[in-house]
């Protein structure tokens, strides 16, 4: 079974650099257009289902991804609140040079995860880590046998903590790899005991 995780389309929160987490924002045109590449380009593969971040940057860009992909306008589209992104808390909204200066507490978020401290109404890595686990148990790997292609539309950090699980490493190496860019899509093969990265 191979599994496509793929990142949103840029919006204008990520054009001007603000963090977005829970906020739920739309994608600009540049976003519409590349989700509509990446539709174009996955034609010919068969997806059995299409999992969805509920915030709606993800799902348009679902939407439009599905909508490219040939005679397939049936593939469900499944919003699971386990796919959201990563909280800011009262960090969302904010430029992320601000956020993350030198003297912030939150510097620490790309450069030393493991050091990352909880913003006041944000989520910890562990907690992202431990619901994304819990989806692809219960979600993908349970029922591989019965799938060929799933495909995941989600989030920058929501997606990372995904890897964690399937590239089984711990949260020091949470960006290992580095960042998704808007709409790519890293790919993995799942044989019913291991994971492993076959393009991105």
């Amino acid at each position: 079974m191979e599994l496509y995780i793929v990142r949103h389309g840029q919006t204008d929160w990520n054009a001007n650099g603000l963090l977005q987490g829970r906020s739920d924002t739309l994608l600009n045109q540049n976003g519409i257009d590349a989700a509509k590449k990446l539709g174009e380009q996955l034609r010919g593969i068969h997806f059995e289902k299409i999992f969805s971040s509920p915030l709606q940057r993800a799902f348009q860009t679902a939407c439009l991804i599905r909508d490219e992909l040939e005679s397939q306008s049936e593939i469900p589209i499944i919003k699971d609140e386990r796919l959201i992104e990563i909280s800011f808390g009262e960090g969302e909204g904010k430029h992320y040079t601000e956020w993350m200066n030198e003297s912030s507490p939150y510097r620490y978020f790309f450069s030393a995860p493991e050091k990352y401290p909880v913003p006041p109404g944000g989520e910890s890595f562990e907690n992202v880590c431990a619901r994304t686990k819990d989806f692809i148990k219960s979600e993908i790997e349970a029922d591989f046998q019965n799938k060929s292609h799933i495909m995941i539309v989600a989030h920058g950090a929501l997606n990372k903590g995904i890897m964690c699980y399937i590239q089984n490493h711990g949260i020091k190496d949470y960006w290992l790899g580095d960042l998704q860019k808007n709409c790519e899509a890293s790919i993995f093969d799942y044989d019913g005991k291991n994971w492993r990265k076959i393009d991105s």
